[in-house]
């Protein structure tokens, strides 16, 4: 609180400085001397009110009383008056409270219907205003005849009372800046940076907050939600009938009201069949207009590049809701389950995840959680959060559990993090995002910092998307065949870069052939380090270890009948790109290439899927194939000698693939690939 407001509490908290009445003072004493009274108009903006003081109307004496409340602190409501406007003599008297006043009235409770948890601000305090109706002169005007400003409670800073709700007014003006902002499909907070940036306000002091808004538009969403829904089944339907491959799935509720819906396209549904092992389920974000629940399936593919497997939109975030949408995906991807699920973190998910997918191993999102660390530590470690983040990072990155563990409890000591509910909430669910305890199963590179920007980047292209409801079937896959237009010119392009080869080394020069540029340069990098181990064969395994080490290293098993290869590190398990001790090993046994098994379907080259993938056709189709292979080798060659040739090329390209994803495919040949390629 400023001292200036300070002193004006401290003054009318003197008593023998103030004339105070209770609520219920009705004595005779309502009027003071003339000379003591002069209209409010003629008082100084940081004046206070006074026993006597005038005003014209009931409404000026309450807008004159709010603005010395947002001054000292507090907020007023109007309480109870005396008369009633057209009977009688009218109303005579009225009393306005600080906001603060009076108890909270018990309800009957209702079993029949939920009751909200929250907590009441009212607590007794007897500050208040009263005014009386008098006439002077023929001419009716209200005096001050009572007024308290004793508080039984803290008064607000400046820079707090303006979050209270009396304060807080959304102008019609605003309003419509509000409505036309959410047509165009741009979040909340990005219409507030825009509002402050049009107001010249400092970002947090517009006379509304967030929360407002987020009202304001579920307000203005249930006048046509009804009608909004009507029109996205019939949407759907209409891209139903153009591709019989579009795939979507709703629920109605007892009101005849549309529940929940979730969709996924044909290109999609491809995608999943060989990508579909690891996915994120994205439920952070909302429909911004409409202020439903938004759940995104997305994985990698094998140029290391985002793609979309489906949509859904929940009218509420529960178990039930989050049950029936991975119920519908599951549908839409023939029963088949992901290895791995990412998910914000979620308890009413992690048991809807349980239950429908018990086989797939459920890990929360580190980026997610990263994101929320800010408003959980900035103001607990102050200058020490950037340290204490390093050091976070530091002990996710550990290889076994128990260096994790006796990392943080250093780390908890040192930074005095003992009672932190947050630390000790990560802690207790440290299985489902840290990884030492993740890395036996596949997450397909998606754990990474760059991998989670391209991301959350992909799933803001849907977010941008928004005007109604039912166009945003629509708009999402424009924005989807956008997104894979996009990827196949990166695809092109990481197909057109010289891939140089740094160790000469067989293994490499055959691995360049098979898998993507993305997949080779992982797998390069562990090739380059490879040359810096020793191995030892140890009973029925390898010792692999730095050169400069005399102790430790990891088992590496190999089992030549089979071709069975194994590491104490688990890298392969975890991003499907063999270690540099499983490649230190396969040197030593002179393996010049690496076994087929560990070059994985998923991080190959289109055009180097094994000869029994290809061979699931007649022969005479079989021939074009290895002809059409031949075309696109030659088209490649020709078109990298120069930009120009390049340029026409992947404009054509890019055309003509368009037209080719219109063809419909049976995914039943696609899972008779994949199922083949096993």
């Amino acid at each position: 609180m400023s001292e200036e407001a300070r002193q004006m509490i401290e003054a009318y908290d003197d008593p023998s400085d103030q004339r105070s009445y209770s609520l219920d003072d009705t004595s005779s004493n309502d009027e003071s001397p003339e000379e003591e009274t002069r209209l409010s108009l003629e008082t100084s903006n940081d004046a206070v009110p006074y026993i006597g003081e005038r005003f014209v109307t009931h409404d000026a004496a309450y807008e004159f009383y709010s603005e010395f409340a947002k001054r000292c602190g507090f907020s007023i409501r109007r309480h109870r008056t005396e008369g009633k406007d057209g009977v009688g003599k009218g109303l005579t008297r009225r009393y306005f409270v600080c906001h603060r006043a009076g108890n909270t009235p018990v309800k009957a409770s209702n079993e029949s219907k939920p009751q909200r948890n929250r907590k009441s601000s009212r607590c007794g305090c007897q500050a208040y205003l009263r005014i009386t109706k008098t006439m002077d002169m023929g001419v009716s005007e209200w005096r001050v005849t009572g007024f308290a400003n004793h508080h039984n409670h803290e008064l607000l800073e400046p820079n707090q009372v303006r979050f209270l709700p009396a304060y807080r007014t959304i102008s019609e003006s605003d309003k419509n800046r509000i409505f036309m902002f959410a047509k165009t499909g741009i979040s909340v907070q990005q219409m507030m940076r825009l509002m402050e940036l049009e107001k010249c306000v400092e970002p947090g002091y517009l006379p509304f907050t967030e929360k407002d808004v987020r009202n304001l538009l579920q307000s203005f969403r249930k006048v046509d939600q009804d009608d909004e829904g009507i029109d996205l089944l019939r949407m759907c339907k209409n891209i139903k009938d153009k591709d019989p491959n579009f795939r979507y799935e709703f629920t109605i509720d007892a009101n005849n009201r549309l529940e929940n819906i979730a969709w996924s396209y044909a290109s999609s549904i491809q995608a999943y069949e060989v990508f579909g092992d690891a996915v994120v389920f994205d439920t952070t974000h909302r429909l911004t207009a409409f202020d439903m629940p938004l759940g995104i399936w997305v994985g990698m593919n094998n140029y290391g590049m985002p793609c979309f497997f489906g949509c859904a939109l929940l009218r509420e975030e529960n178990t039930l809701s989050f049950s029936w949408a991975l119920k519908a995906f599951l549908g839409f991807m023939n029963g088949k389950a992901p290895r791995t699920i990412l998910t914000d973190q979620n308890m009413c998910l992690k048991e809807a995840i349980a239950m429908e997918m018990p086989s797939t191993m459920h890990a929360l999102c580190i980026w997610m959680i990263v994101a929320k660390f800010p408003s959980w530590f900035n103001a607990v470690l102050g200058e020490r959060y950037n340290e204490w983040k390093a050091e976070f990072y530091r002990l996710y990155n550990l290889e076994t559990k128990e260096d994790f563990e006796l990392g943080w409890r250093d780390m908890i000591n040192y930074f005095g993090l003992h009672t932190n509910r947050h630390i000790n909430n990560l802690f207790a669910l440290r299985t489902l995002w840290a990884l030492p305890y993740l890395r036996r199963h596949f997450f397909a590179g998606m754990t990474t910092t760059g991998q989670s920007k391209s991301i959350n980047a992909f799933i803001q292209r849907f977010l941008s998307a928004q005007t109604r409801l039912a166009h945003f079937v629509e708009q999402v896959a424009v924005a989807v065949d956008f997104k894979d237009q996009a990827g196949e010119q990166q695809t092109m392009q990481q197909n057109l870069q010289n891939i140089s080869l740094k160790t000469g080394a067989p293994m490499e020069s055959h691995a360049a052939t098979v898998l993507t540029p993305y997949a080779f340069c992982k797998l390069q990098e562990e090739l380059v380090l490879a040359a810096h181990y020793a191995s030892f064969q140890v009973e029925d395994f390898f010792l692999v270890r730095h050169h400069t080490k005399i102790d430790g290293g990891r088992r590496v098993h190999w089992i030549p009948q089979k071709e069975h290869l194994s590491c104490s590190c688990y890298q392969f398990e975890f991003s499907g790109i063999l270690c540099r001790h499983a490649l230190r090993v396969l040197s030593t046994i002179n393996c010049f290439q690496i076994p087929d098994q560990y070059l994985p379907i998923r991080w190959r080259r289109v055009n180097a899927l094994p000869a029994k993938l290809i061979h699931i056709t007649p022969n005479e189709h079989s021939e074009r194939v290895h002809a059409f292979q031949s075309m696109v080798s030659t088209l490649i060659s020709e078109s990298a000698k120069s930009k120009e040739r390049l340029d026409i090329a992947t404009e054509q390209i890019s055309t003509l693939l368009s037209r080719i994803r219109e063809v419909p495919v049976s995914a039943q040949v696609m899972r008779d690939v994949i199922h083949r390629s096993n």
